[in-house]
This record gives C-alpha cells, sequence and structure tokens, in this order.
C-alpha cells in the first residue's frame, strides 16, 4: 500500500483540537487523536484496520509508560500531589500565607503577583521546578485575595520557560548549545546563546507583558471574565460551587479537616528541600554522567559544569521524594497527628491530581505518535520552499511554533528545527543569532498554545486550575507576543537581507 500524502500528519493534533473544541474534554480528545495518528501509521506501513488501529495506540501507551523519563514525570506529578496534601493538612499553607502578609512580603494583589512573578525568574534551573515552586508558594496568596488560579496559571506558565530560554545556565542552554556546537560558525555556543537571547523577541515580550498584568492588575478576555467570576464567587459561595471550573485540590471534606494550629515551616522546608534538592541532585546526576565520559587525565568537571549535564527528569522525581518524605516525618513527630491521618491525605492529594496527570500522560502519547509520523518534519519542511530572504527568520518562528503546537514539546522542536536553521542561516548570509532566536522563541510559543503539550499540563496542575481553562485564558496573550514577534522578525529580515 503507498504512503498517505504527507500534509495529512497534521491531522491527529487538528482532530484532537477540534473534539476538544466541541466537547470541552480533554483526556477523550487526545485519546481520539491518538487512535487518528496510530491509524494512519498503520496505513503508512500497509496493515491498516480498526481493530489494529486501536490495540497500537494502547501499545503506544505502554511503551511510553515504559519510557524512564516518562515514568519518573508521571512518578513526579502523582508524589507532588501528596507533597502539597500534607502542606494543606499540616495548615503550613495558611501559616505562610498569613506570615506573608503580615510581613508586608505580599500584603496586597500586586505583591503576590511580583512575589510568584519574580520566584519564577528566581528559580531558572528547570522549568518544572519553576511552576511547582511559583505555584505552591501563590496558591494560597492568590486565594487570599480572591484572583483566580487562572491567573496564577498563567503568570507561572508565561514566566518558567522564557525564563529559562533566556538565562541558558540550566539544562535547556545545555541542550541547545548541543544542537548548535557541531557548526562551524566562529564563535563559542555560548556567545550564540547570548546573542541569541538578546533577540528573542517572543520570550522578552512574554515576560514584559506579564510583567505589566502583575504590576497594573489589568487583565483581558477570557482571564479578565475568569477574575470576575472568582471576585463574584467570593461574594456568593454558591455561585463558587456551581459556575467555578476550578480543579481545587482542596475537597470540602479535607478543607474541615486542615489543621488550624499550622506552622510555616510545615510548608517553607518542604519547599527549601525542593528546590535545593533539585539543585544537588542535578549536580550528583550530571557529575555521575560527566565523569563516566571524561578519561581519567582529564580534569574533574566544575559545579557549574555538573550541573548543566544533570538530568531534570531524574532530578525533579529525587527532590519531590525527599521533600514528600521531610514534610511527612515533620508532620508525624508532631502528637497532633498519627501516622494513618497522614497516608490517608498523602492517597487523597495523589488522587485528587489524578485527571491532570491523565491528561499529561495522554498528550506524552499523542506527541511520540505524531512525531513518529512526521508531523513535525512536514511543518519545518515548508521552511526550505522558495522563499524571500527577508521572510526567513519570521516563517522559522511561526515553523517552529507550529511544529512545537502539535507535537507539544519545545525540546523536540529545538531538536528539530535548529538543524533546518543553522544551514539555511549559513547559506544564506542571515545573522546565526538571529535564526536560532526565531528557534527557540518559536518553541515556547507553541509550547504556550498547545493542548498537548506537558509544560502546560503541568502548569495547570502547579496552580490548581483546569487545563482547558488555562489554556484558554492564556491564548490570547500568547498570540498577542507571538503577533509582535513575527512583525519584528519581519523587519529585522528586512535589515539584514
Amino acid at each position: 500500500m503507498n504512503e498517505l500524502p504527507t500534509w495529512l500528519s497534521i491531522l491527529p493534533p487538528l482532530v484532537a483540537l477540534a473534539f476538544v473544541l466541541w466537547r470541552k474534554e480533554v483526556v477523550s480528545s487526545l485519546m481520539v487523536g491518538l487512535f487518528v495518528s496510530e491509524a494512519l501509521l498503520t496505513v503508512n506501513g500497509g496493515r491498516f484496520s480498526l481493530l489494529g488501529s486501536f490495540t497500537a495506540a494502547i501499545e503506544r501507551a505502554v511503551t511510553e509508560l515504559t519510557n524512564p523519563g516518562n515514568a519518573r514525570l508521571i512518578l513526579f506529578s502523582l508524589l507532588i500531589g501528596a507533597l502539597l496534601g500534607f502542606m494543606r493538612f499540616s495548615g503550613g499553607v495558611q501559616a505562610t500565607v498569613d506570615r506573608l502578609i503580615n510581613l508586608g512580603v505580599a500584603r496586597n494583589p500586586r505583591r503576590a503577583g511580583l512575589m510568584t512573578f519574580f520566584t519564577g525568574v528566581v528559580v531558572f534551573l528547570e522549568s518544572n521546578l519553576s511552576v511547582l515552586t511559583a505555584g505552591i508558594v501563590s496558591r494560597g496568596l492568590f486565594d487570599k485575595f480572591s484572583m483566580s488560579r487562572e491567573r496564577l496559571a498563567y503568570i507561572i506558565d508565561s514566566t518558567s520557560a522564557p525564563v529559562c530560554i533566556l538565562i541558558f545556565l540550566n539544562g535547556w542552554g545545555a541542550f541547545v548549545m548541543g544542537l548548535v556546537a557541531p557548526y562551524d560558525i566562529g564563535r563559542t555556543p555560548a556567545s550564540l546563546m547570548l546573542g541569541a537571547a538578546a533577540l528573542n523577541v517572543y520570550a522578552i515580550s512574554t515576560l514584559m507583558v506579564v510583567f505589566y498584568t502583575v504590576w497594573s492588575g489589568r487583565v483581558y478576555g477570557p482571564l479578565a471574565r475568569c477574575e470576575a467570576l472568582q471576585a463574584q464567587s467570593k461574594k456568593t459561595p454558591s455561585l463558587a460551587k456551581e459556575e467555578n471550573k476550578l480543579v481545587d485540590t482542596v475537597s470540602e471534606k479535607t478543607e474541615d479537616e486542615v489543621s488550624s494550629n499550622g506552622r510555616a515551616k510545615d510548608m517553607l522546608i518542604p519547599l527549601a528541600v525542593l528546590v535545593l534538592g533539585m539543585v544537588g541532585f542535578m549536580y550528583i546526576t550530571g557529575h555521575e554522567s560527566l565523569l563516566s565520559e571524561v578519561s581519567h587525565n582529564q580534569p574533574s568537571p566544575t559545579i557549574w559544569q555538573a550541573i548543566l549535564a544533570g538530568s531534570g527528569s531524574k532530578s525533579v522525581l529525587y527532590a519531590t521524594i525527599l521533600a514528600t518524605l521531610v514534610a511527612f516525618f515533620m508532620l508525624l513527630s508532631q502528637p497532633r497527628f498519627t501516622h494513618k491521618q497522614l497516608m490517608q491525605q498523602a492517597f487523597t492529594g495523589m488522587s485528587e491530581l489524578l485527571p491532570l496527570v491523565a491528561i499529561l500522560f495522554m498528550s506524552i502519547c499523542l506527541g511520540a505518535s505524531v512525531r513518529e509520523l512526521g508531523t513535525g518534519e512536514f511543518i519545518a519542511g515548508l521552511v526550505a520552499n522558495y522563499l524571500p530572504i527577508w521572510a526567513v527568520p519570521a516563517i522559522v518562528f511561526i515553523a517552529a511554533g507550529a511544529a512545537s503546537f502539535t507535537t507539544g514539546t519545545s525540546w523536540g522542536t529545538f531538536a528539530l528545527m535548529v538543524p533546518i536553521a543553522m544551514p539555511i542561516s549559513i547559506s544564506l548570509g542571515i545573522p546565526v543569532e538571529l535564526m536560532l532566536s526565531a528557534v527557540l522563541g518559536g518553541g515556547v510559543f507553541g509550547d504556550h498554545c498547545s493542548p498537548v503539550s506537558d509544560t502546560t499540563a503541568v502548569s495547570s496542575l502547579a496552580a490548581g486550575c483546569d487545563l482547558l481553562d488555562h489554556i484558554r485564558t492564556q491564548l490570547p496573550y500568547a498570540l498577542v507576543c507571538g503577533g509582535v514577534s513575527v512583525l519584528l522578525y519581519l523587519l529585522m529580515g528586512l535589515f539584514v537581507a
């Protein structure tokens, strides 16, 4: 049987997106998209059948579940629920919120938003760590000041990835520098990344817009409606129960059981263990990796080299387990808590995150399937058509955004687009920094808009809001910054052409 036209490779993510818009439900939409993708793969393999497509989709899920990196991400997503459950049940969240307000650090909505923003900026080592830290610290504050969880999700999601790609002294930078290292451009990868950061219009404009919304207190579009609903729900509790779609990780039963004698350290110490543990395990895993690659006569890697070479998926899982154990034993040492109570709270916290974990897992499966189908390659290949030189940077940005949107991975987009963009840049005489910034910015842009992005799912998980609501409220801001980026890349292209 002949292979299907390559343009059909964009069908699965489009079907999943259409199903989401129709049914307003994510997991089944991702399942439908996965089935369509596997059906197309079976057609290309010359063995199409409905039953074969169905079993292929199941085997895809099994394969992705047995992938070590994916398994770590799922375990971490479940365990963070247990950690949040301990912090909440101990009363540590409420005590921390009260402490921050009393100290004046977050005594009004603006300061609460600024603290969230700068927490995301400071924790630039890893995007998941950034959204988790900022989300955990700020959830109680946003509730206190009647700010919506969708607003929190927007701030942490639109801060983490742009910061990680601009301040490239992390796993993101190490990954991209590894991609550009093989090309002979007369500059070091680090200097190239520095130049690309200065031209990364999307990342810079996104951070500026987030800061503007925090400082001014103004939000627009669907996010403004969520804020109005949240304020109204504060005044009318019954309205919150009927209309608020927040996926709040505090059930009514658990809310009644929260300790009224909470201590701020029951939240802050486990949170510090999470952040410091992440850095420590990045060093440990990176040091082990580098030592296995160097010969005996070479110098030992520096601390920073080891951190950059560390495994993000291993480190965040190890740090989460360590922080959860610390929280557990801190509470167990207090007479007011029993072992049985704490175990019940751990499983309650994990169970409350199961819907978001299911979304995360299905997005991973669909992303892997469409990558094998060649969706990203088809979109990237459009860039190689006959284009005027001045339009190439803008087209590269759009292509990277489309590839990231359909596959749900910015890192996968970098790996796909850098080998395309670098030779084009060198052969056409376009500044390499400009082309690289278009790839990096486009990858983050598509990730911010994508319903199949694991980063988007983790952000909604950290904020405690519905994934669809998060995408719907963040999308207008991402599109505005994306549109500005396209225009500026067109202008820069005209300048260098």
